[in-house]
């Protein structure tokens, strides 16, 4: 079952690529972030009330709370490089590089997480580093 949430987050990414790019023009693009964001937070919370999960903020650990922050800080932070790269780029090019983020993670999963390194994740990264510099160069 995860593969279809996954599958579905990359459609959904690549639509808020596209939405976005429209989004941003002649705007400030901390300023389209931010409008984003406010989206973002009123449709979570809904979610979050519709399936009655609320109920669980009072489970939340000092280390859930301080992670899910710090995780918030860095999607801030990669929401508005994104955007201000969308502005000023090509999406068909700001997308891909983008997602290196793929390969940054599968490394800081191996170094940080201990997960298990394997012959395929190698070669997918590889492959998605290779991709990246052919767009970049």
């Amino acid at each position: 079952m995860w593969i279809v949430y996954a599958l579905l987050s990359a459609f959904f990414a690549a639509l808020t690529s596209i939405l976005g790019k429209i989004g941003v023009e002649n705007i400030n693009s901390n300023l389209a972030t931010a409008i984003r964001t406010v989206v973002v937070i009123v449709m979570a919370w809904a979610i979050v009330f519709v399936t009655g999960k609320h109920h669980d903020l009072a489970t939340l650990s000092h280390k859930n709370v301080l992670f899910l922050i710090l995780s918030g800080i860095a999607t801030g932070l990669s929401w508005l490089c994104y955007y201000r790269a969308l502005q000023i780029g090509e999406a068909s090019k700001v997308m891909p590089v983008d997602k290196f983020s793929v390969v940054i993670g599968m490394v800081l999963a191996f170094i940080v997480l201990k997960e298990t390194m394997t012959i395929k994740t190698i070669i997918g990264g590889v492959f998605i580093t290779v991709g990246t510099l052919v767009l970049i160069f």
